[in-house]
């Protein structure tokens, strides 16, 4: 797989990309087009070609001329510079040059681009922005998580369509259980939104169970969680920051009780697995779902692990032909909308 990587885009760029860049192709078999600037670009590729011993034969620079910034207005960034990075990542993706797009940049811009140049996919009303979200259990899907802070009911049943197409052919996970949340389990809880998203929901043939909380993400209840973006953002900050404190406050009580220090060593290994389990970098971004070409959405924080890893899940991805599978299935409950 080919992957045009926005070099240009994130709050450390472009250090971060060029280096999640170069981890990728030396880890994998797939290839990378960094898209920036060239100048900035070119001395940072040897820098890191060296540090990581590998040869950058599969890394290709793609220059581009402008760059949107993070503090940029998305619609206004995007009509204006037609030779961004991202832009230009998104021409490579559409001219077959590429098979994915990704981007740690603006995510407001980069879901403006993606839509711009892939167009939707047939029967999609609305992209949504996915993202894992860790349990108990392992991981779910979250969507929308910003994309759409208002919604229909019929966007929400699209969201839960192809976020079970997701979890299944990207995540592995077989027949998802779809969640949609609201303040209470029962039927009778919630608002006119998920009242009439979960009556339509109920006529596909998903695996729907009905409401449930925010405290059932945690736990796994749900394997896709559907909400408006409004919600899910909600969710998703709130969730990185528990997990910062969970670790800062253990952190800081080890430090505090000499009684704890003996066990230092157990609970590093403890600590390793439970930060490895709740770190965003572990899975790179979240991808648009819902466009005819793939595009993978990073954090404005991410570190080249993450770069790295996005890349890698922009190439799963890719390969599972995902987006034919949602066309297939909208077409399915092309009906329920309609009545």
């Amino acid at each position: 797989m080919i992957i045009a990587l926005d070099a240009m885009g994130g709050d450390k760029a472009p250090d971060i990309n060029v280096e999640g860049a170069v981890l990728a192709v030396k880890h994998t078999s797939h290839e990378v087009l960094l898209v920036g600037k060239q100048e900035a670009i070119y001395p940072l590729l040897d820098k890191y070609a060296k540090i990581h011993s590998i040869s950058p034969s599969k890394i290709k620079v793609i220059n581009a001329t402008e760059v949107i910034e993070m503090h940029e207005s998305p619609a206004n960034a995007v009509r204006q510079k037609k030779d961004s990075s991202m832009a230009v990542c998104a021409k490579l993706v559409v001219e077959k040059q590429a098979d994915a797009f990704v981007s740690m940049g603006n995510s407001g811009a980069a879901m403006a681009t993606a839509i711009m140049y892939f167009k939707r996919i047939p029967g999609v009303l609305r992209p949504a922005i996915s993202t894992p979200f860790p349990t108990v259990s392992g991981m779910c899907t979250i969507l929308d998580v910003g994309a759409n802070v208002d919604c229909k009911p019929e966007h929400l049943m699209q969201f839960a369509v192809m976020g079970s197409i997701y979890a299944e052919k990207v995540l592995g996970q077989s027949k998802p259980k779809i969640g949609i949340i609201s303040i209470g389990e029962e039927d009778s809880k919630g608002n006119e939104l998920t009242f009439a998203a979960s009556d339509i929901i109920k006529k596909t043939t998903l695996n729907f169970i009905g409401n449930i909380e925010g405290g059932d993400i945690p736990k796994g209840k749900a394997n896709v969680v559907v909400c408006d973006g409004f919600v899910g953002n909600v969710i998703l900050k709130f969730g990185e920051g528990i997990a910062e404190m969970i670790i800062k406050l253990i952190k800081d009580s080890v430090k505090s009780n000499p009684l704890f220090w003996g066990i230092i060593p157990f609970l590093k290994v403890a600590m390793y697995s439970m930060k490895k389990k709740v770190d965003y970098t572990e899975q790179g971004g979240a991808p648009l779902l819902g466009v005819n070409e793939v595009c993978l959405i990073g954090h404005g924080k991410s570190n080249a692990k993450a770069v790295k890893n996005a890349v890698i899940v922009a190439a799963k991805y890719a390969s599972q032909h995902v987006n034919d599978e949602i066309a297939r299935e909208l077409a399915k409950y092309g009906q329920i909308i309609k009545s």
